[in-house]
């Protein structure tokens, strides 16, 4: 019998000391749920965060993927101001070109160009001009060396008209440009040592022509950095 009691013991269970081993074998507590409002708070920076990121890439393509050649009058005649601004004189540059410019592009290499036709189209006057002249030996001279320099910057204008625009093309435009320059004041060089009574006029009349030649040559001297503010190689 006592046997017996023995087993009956083992086979029942104090509720109250199930409890307590309950307890004991799991100390741990319930683990506290984390927060609504600090969950929502995270999950609105990283959208927050991936909206701005989307925007800043939508900006950096259109501004990579922008032409320099902007549709408006405007951008044309903010990009001949910079063109012209490497010249000795920006005033007549800006003037002349804007006058001619039909383009609302701004193309720096057909801006380039107009400069050009424009100091032959003022050359060309001042040599028809000393033609109808009377023709003393220094006159003569001045003419001749006038037509060379027409040869010149309409051989510069031929160039441009090509496709091509390498860096050996434009270092001869700089080179035909410069012995254009150079042409001019020695017209005006013969005229003064021949003591030719022509000289005040012809130098009255060559002022713009020897100043649109020397815009052409500023702008040539300088197109590559030109070209690069423009984010358009050579090519």
């Amino acid at each position: 019998m006592e046997s017996i009691n023995i087993f009956k013991g083992y086979g029942k269970v104090n509720p109250d000391q199930l409890e307590d081993q309950t307890q004991t074998s799991n100390p741990k507590s319930p683990k506290p749920q984390k927060p609504i409002f600090s969950t929502l708070t995270i999950s609105a920076l990283i959208c927050l965060t991936l909206v701005i990121g989307l925007l800043l890439a939508a900006l950096i393509h259109a501004s990579n993927s922008e032409s320099p050649y902007l549709s408006n009058s405007n951008s044309a005649e903010s990009a001949i101001k910079t063109i012209c601004n490497v010249t000795r004189y920006p005033n007549s540059c800006f003037t002349s070109i804007s006058s001619l410019n039909a383009s609302p592009k701004p193309d720096p290499e057909a801006i380039f160009k107009l400069s050009l036709e424009i100091s032959v189209a003022e050359l060309s006057n001042v040599s028809s001009l000393l033609n109808t002249m009377n023709s003393d030996p220094a006159t003569r001279d001045c003419v001749d060396q006038l037509e060379d320099a027409l040869s010149r910057l309409n051989d510069s204008v031929s160039a441009m008209g090509q496709k091509a625009l390498t860096e050996a093309k434009v270092n001869d435009i700089q080179t035909w440009i410069s012995s254009a320059v150079t042409d001019q004041e020695t017209c005006l060089d013969g005229l003064e040592e021949m003591g030719s009574t022509a000289v005040d006029k012809v130098k009255s009349k060559m002022k713009r022509s020897m100043e649109y030649t020397s815009n052409s040559l500023a702008i040539v001297a300088n197109f590559k950095a030109i070209l690069d503010k423009f984010h358009i190689p050579l090519h």
